[in-house]
């Protein structure tokens, strides 16, 4: 962590006042920009100094081939890695010969600003030069949200005490060299060097590179556009080769004068089409954005975001840090998501090449809960994707000798990532985790057509799938062994609670849907006596309970190991993975993230409150948060169960993962899912929601801190807003028609522009448990009175 925070506290931006180069990394993160189909990483213009450069198009990837002392049936052959693809953020100023790099002259100001309501990342500098002249710099960018292959940068420098000779190059770069990588490239080294050329224009003012990736064989194309704002006698001149493409403008600017340049990008990519094919929507693209104009470009992004915010938008008195938090996670989600339309949405979106740019089951869990709430029609396109790489999910389960669709826990393109067994493959509750959004999506949006048809088919092929895993043992109960739940310190376990749990309701949904659409059901072989079986065995699952504690062990016999040694385990020994070989942590209790709990919140209807509390007692002091997904459950639970002032700082934890880099990671790219987790954590936590098939239920109180929240969310085609302050909740419908939700068990019938307000019942005040040695919270601020 730096000395001081990198970003000023503000309602609607993430300011950086000055620039930080010991965070660089960070801040190329924080501001990247995306539409879910491409994503810039947040690098300075003239592309030096630099972290990590990043230019990313969803699904885009290389291939590299793993490598066992001893291969075993089963282990997938080769891992998809995201790539960064042709950079077109460039744009390199000299002024007098002089290159502008922010480590030479004197940089005098510097500023940028993400802005989340304008959709776009500013600039503004003023650099003396090493021979004493002054020029400003002020530039911003953009993601298109309206085209998807779609970006800009507008550019302009002024000559502030003095004439100055300007020469800007705007360019496409491929395979540009990190810091400290060779500059030969080696067969071993497909990463660092991963596109060969296949064809370079410059004409005019366009210019245009197209690559393909050594191993995967996928095309990708960028392509370069310009407009130009500068005194008549500048001079341009556009040329290019295999790996670069350059547009240079070169001329006089007078004291007081300024030049513009605006940048359109346009890219795509195919494993599929020719290189003309390609080539030519690379030229369309480009095309459109130009045609589109650099202000209708920025007035479509705030269109996009003036009717984002106003469905997603969640508002907090008491707090502003997590004011702040909360709207750059949303932006976020809507960054990493919008767009993405058929191609996975990675745990690090398309902000950087952390876990290699996979996507798991984060997704579904997190992202989606929220984008259903938000922005539903995301959710039908990301199960579209899951939908999409459904053969590749049933030969992977035949592969392990399974019926139905065996998901990877990490991909790409479809098939498993992961050559890890016991954290990889046999975590199987990434099946249940995609009926459960399944579900989720058609409860939240009563879209039948989606619900027959891709819903159908993936709940069918899920439940299949547990009824080969587990079977019905000698006590009668449906038994699942040897898989691994969401807590990765913990492995081929025996009945784990969350799988069997979540297994459960994907047996009941599928069940459910067969019946209501027999003809649909019926296409894909389901007969009665299939719905039958799933039935019996989601009635028989077994839920293991340890009676001697009074809790629910996370898997059976989780209970009866020993504990980890909490007070012998030094503060620097975090993460515990990193430190302590897998097989010490296997046979220990001890949870990297939040497993149990987790299950106490997506399944609250199998535990009694009383099982809640003791659980989350009880797992409090096991739990070490080595994962960002841990903190946003917790919290959830913490609410319920009446520790507000311990959730209101685990939801700060979920919150501030990125912004003030907590995990020390946000340099690989965002922590996605808690950025997710900070919605669900004020939503389901102060809020109190809970969503029981097609009802709203609500139960809020918020912690001392904070005086006032309000959210806002779509259900079944309307608009709610919720607020909450001390002592009473109110509901409204802003748009569409008449709603019943219930608040604290009581039915409360809402009528659009009618706000109807209700009591909050006293939360009772309990002593909150302890986390283990070293791995306390971070407190939140409190209230003199409450200190």
């Amino acid at each position: 962590m730096p000395e001081k925070d990198a970003y000023t506290v503000e309602p609607w931006c993430v300011r950086e006042p000055e620039l930080r180069l010991d965070v660089l990394a960070d801040t190329e993160t924080v501001f990247a920009l995306s539409n879910g189909c491409l994503g810039l990483r947040g690098t300075l213009d003239e592309g030096e100094p630099v972290a990590q450069r990043g230019s990313y198009l969803a699904g885009f990837h290389e291939l590299r081939t793993f490598e066992y002392p001893e291969t075993a049936a089963g282990d997938p052959q080769a891992t998809q890695t995201l790539v960064n693809t042709i950079d077109g953020t460039f744009v390199r100023l000299l002024v007098d010969g002089h290159p502008f790099d922010v480590r030479s002259g004197e940089l005098l100001d510097h500023e940028r600003v993400l802005d989340l309501r304008a959709g776009t990342l500013r600039r503004r500098a003023r650099w003396r030069t090493p021979d004493d002249r002054v020029v400003e710099i002020e530039s911003e960018r953009l993601v298109s949200f309206a085209h998807r292959g779609g970006a800009a940068i507008r550019y302009s420098v002024r000559a502030v005490d003095a004439p100055v000779e300007v020469v800007l190059q705007s360019g496409l770069v491929a395979n540009a060299q990190l810091p400290d990588l060779p500059p030969v490239p080696s067969p071993d080294d497909l990463l660092n060097h991963p596109l060969v050329g296949c064809e370079h224009r410059a004409s005019g003012t366009r210019l245009t590179l197209v690559h393909r990736a050594r191993r995967s064989g996928l095309l990708v194309g960028a392509a370069a556009d310009h407009e130009l704002d500068a005194p008549q006698d500048f001079e341009v001149h556009a040329e290019s080769e295999e790996d670069a493409a350059r547009f240079t403008v070169t001329g006089r600017l007078e004291t007081g004068a300024a030049i513009t340049l605006v940048k359109y990008l346009g890219y795509a990519w195919s494993g599929d089409r020719s290189l003309s094919a390609v080539r030519d929507e690379v030229a369309a693209a480009v095309t459109a954005v130009r045609h589109t104009g650099w202000d209708e470009l920025l007035a479509a992004q705030r269109r996009t975001l003036d009717e984002f915010w106003e469905s997603a938008d969640v508002e907090i008195d008491g707090d502003d840090e997590l004011q702040q938090a909360v709207r750059f996670a949303l932006w976020h989600l809507l960054q990493a998501t919008l767009r993405a339309e058929g191609r996975a949405i990675a745990g690090k979106a398309l902000t950087g090449t952390g876990y290699e740019g996979h996507a798991f089951w984060d997704t579904e869990t997190f992202v989606l809960q929220v984008m259903t709430a938000v922005r539903p029609e995301v959710t039908r396109h990301a199960l579209g994707w899951r939908h999409a790489i459904l053969d590749k999910a049933r030969a992977r389960a035949r592969q392990l000798d399974l019926q139905g669709a065996a998901f990877p826990w990490r991909t790409i393109a479809g098939e498993e990532c992961s050559g890890y067994w016991p954290a990889g493959t046999i975590a199987f509750h990434v099946n249940a985790d995609i009926a459960d959004a399944v579900i989720r999506y058609v409860d939240s949006t009563d879209d039948e057509e989606f619900a027959r048809t891709t819903g159908l088919d993936l709940l069918v092929e899920t439940a299949r799938l547990w009824m080969s895993l587990g079977h019905h043992g000698r006590d009668g109960a449906f038994h699942i062994y040897g898989v691994t739940g969401p807590d990765e310190y913990s492995a081929l376990s025996d009945d784990n609670v969350y799988t069997n749990l979540m297994a459960q309701r994907n047996l009941r949904g599928a069940a459910n849907w067969a019946q209501k659409h027999r003809d649909s059901a019926e296409a894909l072989d389901v007969g009665d006596d299939e719905i039958a079986s799933w039935l019996d065995a989601a009635d028989a699952m077994f839920v293991p309970y340890d009676e001697d504690l009074g809790v629910h062990p996370q898997a059976a016999g989780f209970t009866d190991q020993p504990r980890w040694d909490f007070a012998g385990t030094p503060e620097d020994h975090y993460p515990l993975h990193s430190h302590y070989p897998y097989f010490q942590l296997y046979r220990k209790q001890v949870v990297k993230q939040a497993d149990l709990v987790l299950a106490m919140f997506l399944r609250g209807d199998a535990f009694t409150d009383e099982e809640k509390a003791r659980n989350m007692d009880y797992y409090e002091q096991l739990t070490v948060r080595d994962s960002s997904l841990s903190a946003s459950n917790q919290a959830v639970l913490a609410a319920e169960v009446g520790y507000l002032d311990l959730a209101h700082d685990y939801v700060a934890e979920s919150a501030l993962a990125d912004l003030r880099d907590l995990e020390h990671s946000t340099a690989d790219g965002l922590h996605l899912a808690a950025l997710a987790g900070t919605w669900i954590a004020i939503v389901a936590g102060f809020g109190g929601l809970r969503q029981v098939d097609a009802v709203l239920h609500f139960r809020p109180a918020l912690p001392s801190r904070l005086q006032r929240l309000c959210f806002r969310m779509c259900f079944r085609g309307r608009l709610l807003r919720v607020s909450v302050e001390a002592g009473t909740a109110t509901y409204e419908v802003l748009r569409g028609e008449p709603l019943v939700v219930l608040h604290e068990g009581d039915e409360v019938e809402l009528t659009a522009g009618v706000p109807v307000e209700r009591p909050l019942t006293p939360r009772e005040e309990r002593t909150p448990p302890r986390q283990p040695e070293t791995r306390a919270l971070g407190r939140r601020a409190r209230p003199p009175e409450a200190a």
